[in-house]
């Protein structure tokens, strides 16, 4: 069955059903109001051992209104999008906006500050994928891998393809809307022999599928990443430098973005609360983001609070520059709003970069992170202790491969003891960063 959904046909339905709610709220004697309305359609493909597993068509649907009276604010929401449904979701919204107390800091952000700049940013390739076509690309990437000789099972290989339409609209008469699509394959393998058994995957993942890497690509490259991991072992215990592979190295930005958000600033549950200015980073190193990239996997003209994005740098010269901030949290904090209610869009670096051999002989001695585990990151000291598997590196060579060992610091040690970049970028995510190396971390082996 071929996808028929038309994700930029649906525009002018959301749009009417925001006008609606936002007059209906008007009616109802809200101050001001506000609506975010979505469909989403998708294919999902699971296989395994050369088997079909699961086939789920999905089709999903949802309409937000939050009104703000007196101070006070009230949200509701539901997956029916009919005129009764409507309806009861804001009368839903004046109900409870009725019983909670009083914020200054509540209301959609200055009218000001409303997107202008509504450009396409080519973030919407609808795939006409049959169910057919997407068993066969599954299965073509399983079988590649499961080829390999040392595989001996298969985790399965699975296909997903959606694209949808969201509609933001406020009482400021400001109303976006942006079509996108999101497209990935991936595959996990299981190598085993005398010593044991490993397991681990690859996967690739574009807006465009004219970009996916090829099912073939795929699996045997999953099949080589978990044909490495055999004969792992545990590391020695020490303090060592550790280099954070690139697919991993994307969540340490991760964890710092959490770190300078505006939730966690304003509820004082971040190490890095009141650090505006503060060398964080060696003085080689930024971080900004490009939210009108085009094509890029989190590109948006207007934020979650209808203001325009725009680019920021979070990290200039080591230096932090900048909190993320939404129009709330920006109050909240006595600060302006960065149009980042939602998140950051497009986190990308700017910092000399290194060959992996080059990362490799720098660190001589220690270990190369692939896969982390646990989630022991706290947000608010900063401590940093996870679970993880790699390979021991010694003279700047990889030995063999190590498991079940913990790495552990604190986030603003391993931020400034960033010792250089990788130039492998992994591009599949909206954070594009190559391998990270810390000079020295705890690691607790055998």
């Amino acid at each position: 069955m071929t996808q028929a959904f038309d994700a930029a046909a649906q525009q002018p339905l959301l749009t009417s059903r925001a006008e609606q709610a936002l007059a209906l709220a008007r009616r109802l004697g809200a101050d001001a109001c506000e609506v975010g309305a979505s469909v989403d359609q998708g294919i999902g493909i699971s296989v395994r051992e050369g088997e079909v597993e699961t086939v789920e068509l999905s089709r999903d649907q949802g309409i937000a209104v939050t009104v703000y009276q007196g101070g006070r604010k009230g949200s509701a929401s539901s997956t029916d999008a009919s005129d009764e449904s409507i309806r009861a979701v804001v009368e839903k919204a004046m109900a409870i906006a009725r019983y909670t107390g009083e914020d200054p800091a509540a209301g959609l952000a200055d009218a000001a500050l409303m997107a202008t700049e509504l450009p396409d940013l080519d973030v919407h390739h609808p795939w006409a994928l049959t169910t057919e076509q997407a068993i066969d690309l599954a299965l073509a990437c399983e079988a590649a891998g499961r080829s390999q000789p040392g595989i001996r099972q298969s985790e399965g290989a699975s296909l997903s393809s959606g694209e949808g339409v969201r509609v933001y609209a406020n009482s400021h008469g400001f109303l976006g809307s942006q079509c996108g699509s999101r497209h990935s394959l991936s595959c996990m393998l299981i190598a085993e022999d005398e010593g044991g058994m490993q397991r681990d995957y690859d996967y690739t993942s574009a807006r465009d599928p004219q970009d996916l890497l090829a099912p073939e690509v795929v699996g045997r490259s999953a099949a080589e990443k978990t044909l490495r991991r055999m004969g792992s072992r545990r590391p020695d215990t020490g303090r060592l430098p550790v280099l954070f592979d690139a697919t991993v190295a994307s969540g340490l930005i991760g964890h710092f973005m959490s770190a300078i958000a505006g939730g966690s600033l304003y509820r004082q549950a971040s190490f890095l609360c009141d650090r505006l200015g503060d060398g964080l980073f060696p003085a080689w190193f930024s971080l900004y983001e490009r939210p009108m990239e085009r094509g890029g996997m989190a590109s948006s003209p207007f934020d979650n609070d209808g203001v325009q994005t725009r680019d920021n740098v979070f990290i200039e010269n080591g230096q932090l520059a900048s909190y993320m901030l939404s129009a709330y949290s920006a109050r909240r904090l006595g600060m302006q709003t960065t149009g980042n209610a939602g998140g950051a869009r497009n986190l990308r670096i700017d910092a000399p970069l290194a060959t992996r051999d080059e990362l490799l002989a720098r660190m001589g001695r220690g270990v190369l992170v692939t896969e982390l585990m646990g989630q022991g990151v706290n947000g608010v000291t900063g401590d940093y202790s996870r679970g993880a598997a790699g390979f021991w590196v010694e003279n700047g060579e990889i030995q063999h491969p190590v498991e079940e060992f913990t790495i552990a610091s604190n986030m603003e040690a391993m931020f400034k003891g960033l010792a250089a970049v990788g130039s492998d970028i992994d591009t599949r995510g909206s954070i594009h960063s190559g391998s990270w190396l810390i000079d020295e971390m705890t690691i607790a082996g055998g």
